[in-house]
């Protein structure tokens, strides 16, 4: 059995990337990177969610010779530009504190009027080969901001996303109803083919 490591040392999304390619029935061995402690972090350098999904699917597939599984994701507000975008970790200044981003994210929209508060969760996942062979695929979750976190689900934005059709934010949602919807479950699935194609 094939060893895919998946580029993230998050436990919620190790998890949640586990259990969409495992539903998909990808027969390969899954980690994270936390398995290779000893490589370091690769820097989000690029400017799309695709070049730092590829930034850091091949660091880890030159550093382990195995193939590498990545994603960069973020939330895109479309009165803000599609901001907080590629910078959606790191919106308060510090990388990984949701908290302050969320309370960040809503100070600033404290004044923007329901109908003007669409936004989306977009992911880029990348498969890259320690040959150098690569692809990405993107998915997407469309939705409206709340005025208020709610549910003590997910990560990151989760609590404040309520999804087109939905009446309960991302984070109220149960992880197979969230993965059956979620741009990063899309991203995923989209890319089950790509890794049976070129994963022995």
């Amino acid at each position: 059995m094939t060893r895919l490591i998946l580029a993230t040392r998050n436990p919620g999304k190790i998890s949640e990337l586990k259990s969409i390619l495992a539903d998909a029935g990808v027969p390969h061995e899954l980690v994270g990177a936390d398995a290779y402690p000893h490589i370091p972090d690769v820097p989000e350098t690029g400017v799309t969610f695709a070049e730092n999904a590829l930034l850091k699917a091949h660091a880890l597939a030159t550093a382990t010779g195995l193939p590498a599984v990545a994603d960069d994701s973020g939330l895109c507000v479309d009165v803000l530009g599609g901001a907080p975008g590629i910078f959606s970790a790191r919106w308060a200044g510090r990388h990984g504190d949701d908290k302050a981003n969320l309370d960040l994210l809503l100070a600033q929209l404290a004044d923007i009027a329901p109908e003007h508060r669409a936004a989306h969760f977009a992911c880029a996942a990348a498969l890259a080969l320690p040959d150098g062979t690569e692809r990405v695929v993107e998915g997407r979750l469309t939705g409206t901001l709340r005025t208020a976190p709610a549910g003590s689900g997910g990560f990151g934005y989760d609590p404040i996303l309520q999804p087109d059709g939905e009446n309960r934010t991302c984070a109220e949602l149960s992880a197979e109803e969230k993965n059956a919807i979620s741009h990063r479950g899309k991203a995923f699935r989209a890319l089950v083919p790509v890794v049976r194609e070129l994963v022995a």
